[in-house]
Formats: C-alpha cells, structure tokens, sequence
C-alpha cells in the first residue's frame, strides 16, 4: 500500500493523536519520520506543555517537556494538523 492508503482499521495519514503520530512514526520502514520538512519546519505550540517550538521532521519531541507530535506528508503545509501522541507516549 502507498502511504495515503489506509493501513489498519482507520489508520492513515488523516487519522488524529496517538494513532497519526505511530503511523508517521513507522511509515515506509521508519524512514519518513526524521526527514526534514519543507521549508524548515512549521513554527507550532506543544500540545502537552504549551511550550513553542519548530517541528522540523515529521515526528519530533517538544524540547520542554519531550512530548511526541508528528504530521503526516499530504497535510504538512498547515500547522493546524499536527498532532500529538499524549502525555504518556515516548519514543521507543
């Protein structure tokens, strides 16, 4: 399957939270989840702690409090679509 294909039961690029943020973090073989984003990144506000940042590859931690946010290739113009795992996710 491509990477806008579902995978799983309602899993995919436009899904939301923990379950966007795995999905990026293991698409194509965990190889898109450290490459850069376009433009250097899309300036945001960590979901968990509020702290700014700039999401610079498609899965990236908050440098305050290490929260997990990720966004999916298809919407990562807008920063209004990334998501956030929770606060009790980590990277593995």
């Amino acid at each position: 399957m491509g990477c806008c294909s579902g995978h799983g039961a309602g899993s995919g690029p436009f899904s939301e939270g923990r379950e966007l943020v795995e999905f990026v973090y293991n698409a194509h073989g965990g190889g898109l989840r450290d490459q850069p984003l376009a433009g250097g990144g899309l300036e945001t506000i960590c979901q968990g702690c509020g702290a700014g940042f700039r999401l610079e590859t498609f899965v990236a931690v908050c440098p305050a409090c290490h929260g997990v946010h990720a966004v999916a290739p298809p919407r990562s113009d807008d920063p209004a679509n990334i998501q956030y795992a929770g606060d009790d996710f980590r990277l593995p």
